[in-house]
């Protein structure tokens, strides 16, 4: 029985000065028949924010909340439920935001005795939380919009497009700084999609007072204030999906389990493989596990290294665990023995 593991963190285990080489190492152990195992470790642990994501963190909370303070009090003074709404929905991206830059931050913690894969999945259930946040604050403002459609009241347009017009500018600034993150981040895509929404929200408000100013419709605030509401929800959706995927421990979308699974029975050496698990440690790193039956048995270091390596260059995944067995028992673990029980 062989395994094969490979770390993908950010430093080289320089400590003090020096740098330590993990020569692979090999066992015999007992289980009814000899296994050998192999380890192919290269640890690079994450630097400090690894996208460089901290600065946009701490300027856009600190942005948000100036403005949500400006907005609302405005928006009292305007009687504008839009206004109001948007400086809602912008407290709670400013939560969003924080939650997002402390699981960040926690996923750069270090593993130990108890959380030995650290804290990166913080990240996932980051990005959980936001896609929940956004769902919830749509409900509050659309809430509130019915109920002024029941309610109407003067509104003043010109204090809702102005004020919403630095909103536009305040939170796609903000959305802007984690436009390149978010291609690669659950978590900063929670973050950008919270941002994207603000701007959007805070744009139609604009609309808004411009059209109040026109016609004197004032309930053109509250019907506003759905339709950007629908946008959102639709715009959600799908962080929301993919968030609960990664929680469930599902193979993360930019994976091919089959192309993998095909890619791993093409090695030489192996006739057989079973137990192929993959699913997502944070937001942005991926882990594997399986068994693979080599008759020849063990190929070697090296062959295991070349595997692990094309596994990561190839199918973004970062840290993975083979496991080598001769095929004349079976290994199959409990999860899919319970799995082939007839019913």
């Amino acid at each position: 029985m062989t395994s094969a593991h490979d770390h993908d963190h950010e430093h080289d285990h320089d400590h003090a000065g020096h740098a330590h080489a993990h020569p692979p190492a090999r066992a015999a152990h007992k289980h009814g028949h000899d296994h050998d195992h192999g380890h192919g470790h290269g640890h690079h642990h994450h630097q400090l924010d690894p996208n460089g994501n901290g600065r946009a963190f701490a300027l856009a909370i600190g942005l948000n909340t100036v403005f949500v303070g400006i907005e609302f009090f405005y928006g009292f003074l305007a009687n504008s439920t839009a206004l109001m709404a948007d400086a809602g929905h912008n407290l709670s991206d400013v939560l969003g935001l924080v939650l997002a830059w402390g699981a960040a931050m926690l996923t750069r913690r270090a593993p130990n005795g108890r959380y030995t894969y650290g804290l990166r999945s913080s990240s996932i259930l980051a990005a959980l939380l936001n896609a929940l946040l956004l769902m919830l604050a749509c409900g509050a403002i659309g809430w509130e919009a019915v109920h002024r459609f029941a309610n109407p009241a003067p509104v003043q347009g010109m204090t809702m497009s102005v004020v919403a017009g630095i909103g536009v500018l305040v939170n796609g600034f903000s959305a802007w700084l984690f436009m390149a993150g978010s291609k690669d981040d659950l978590n900063i895509r929670g973050a950008y999609q919270h941002m994207a929404a603000d701007a959007a929200i805070s744009l139609g408000v604009v609309v808004s007072g411009v059209a109040i100013m026109s016609t004197g419709w004032t309930w053109l605030d509250p019907l506003v204030s759905i339709v950007i509401v629908a946008l959102i929800l639709a715009a959600t959706w799908g962080l929301l999906r993919e968030s609960l995927d990664l929680v469930l421990a599902a193979v993360p979308p930019n994976v091919d389990a089959d192309a993998v699974e095909q890619f791993l029975l093409a090695r030489p050496g192996v006739s057989a493989m079973h137990d192929l698990h993959i699913w997502a440690m944070s937001t942005t790193e991926t882990a594997l596990t399986a068994h693979l039956v080599m008759p020849g048995g063990y190929p070697g270091d090296a062959a295991l290294d070349a595997i692990v390596a094309a596994l990561k260059a190839d199918h973004a995944i970062a840290h993975c665990t083979l496991q080598v067995e001769l095929g004349t028992s079976d290994h199959s673990c409990a999860l899919h023995a319970e799995q082939a029980r007839p019913a």
